[in-house]
């Protein structure tokens, strides 16, 4: 019998951790496959590991593995799969916006030869217009920005084959944007679309900080267009600068120099530094992502694992 490892990243999620559990043994028991969860402590600070704890005691097959602490969801994910050892393995959400219940359609797709099969959002239901609004806007931006097509209104939801979380495996780059690795290892893929739900319950730990750190590091570890974008005004601004040159010297010689030009000489320093603070601003989150990658720290730390049965 074929087998499905589940790899569930969870941060302060007590309230709707006993809410998946029924849920995905609901959906699983029909499929025709050997399953395990791996849920994913991100470093909670409430009761979430216990309730884990206590989940693996009544049912072995569910595992847990705990973070030394927050690290972040692209870092949980990535521990989860590095433990993964099944024919193929599920990454889902553990607040049940994804519905487990795209899981067996996954698996059959799977069945018929792909190996990556992820779910595309065609309704976001319980999110606010602004953050329909900039997730959209993001996906667009990146692909315009990307040589890899990152798919539109898709998060991490996906059945990946042994072949293709292996292939991600591989990839240890410190700066992780989880989706464009899954989308640049390729291999054959399916998309399912479904219509996302609101939280089951307790709140999202994404704010429009952490959200736009992670749109930064999205285009950041896919694109080096932000950097050509600054050479390319860089050029403008320069062949503008020579254009004007040569019109106040055509007119001084023609008219005369009649002093004042204060205002435009101070619109245009301030012009050319706000251009030249912008250029060293793009320049500088490029240099602190190869910074983090030459201390080849770690890309999380284990404080405790109960792989499941």
């Amino acid at each position: 019998m074929p087998s499905v490892d589940i790899i569930v990243p969870v941060y302060n999620e007590q309230d709707v951790l006993p809410l998946f559990v029924e849920r995905i043994k609901e959906v699983m028991q029909d499929c025709n496959v050997s399953w395990r969860v791996i849920f994913v402590d991100d470093g909670s600070s409430d009761d979430s590991l216990n309730q884990m704890k206590d989940i693996h005691e009544q049912e072995s097959r569910f595992g847990y593995l705990a973070l030394s602490r927050n690290f972040g969801k692209e870092y949980a994910l990535t521990a989860g799969l590095d433990h993964a050892s099944a024919d193929a393995a599920v990454v889902i959400d553990v607040d049940l916006q994804d519905p487990p219940e795209l899981i067996p359609d996954m698996i059959a797709h799977w069945h018929q030869g792909y190996d990556v099969v992820y779910a595309t959002r065609k309704a976001r239901h319980g999110e606010s217009l602004a953050k329909k609004a900039t997730a959209s806007w993001f996906y667009r931006i990146i692909n315009s920005m990307s040589k890899i097509d990152i798919p539109k209104d898709t998060g991490d939801y996906r059945l990946m084959s042994r072949k293709a979380y292996t292939a991600v495996n591989k990839l240890r780059e410190r700066n992780r944007f989880m989706k464009g690795l899954f989308a640049w290892v390729g291999f054959k893929q399916k998309q399912l679309y479904f219509e996302r739900e609101p939280r089951a319950a307790g709140e999202t730990k994404w704010n429009y900080g952490k959200l736009w750190r992670f749109a930064l590091d999205g285009i950041t570890s896919f694109s080096y267009l932000p950097l050509r974008f600054a050479t390319w005004i860089g050029m403008f601004v320069a062949i503008f600068a020579f254009l004007y040159g040569a019109v106040i010297i055509g007119k001084t010689l023609i008219l005369g120099n009649d002093v004042p030009g204060y205002p435009s000489l101070m619109v245009v320093i301030l012009f050319l530094g706000g251009i030249q603070l912008t250029a060293l601003g793009i320049i500088g989150e490029y240099l602190g992502r190869m910074f983090n990658e030459s201390k080849q720290r770690p890309l999380y730390l284990v404080d405790e694992y109960q792989p499941p049965e």
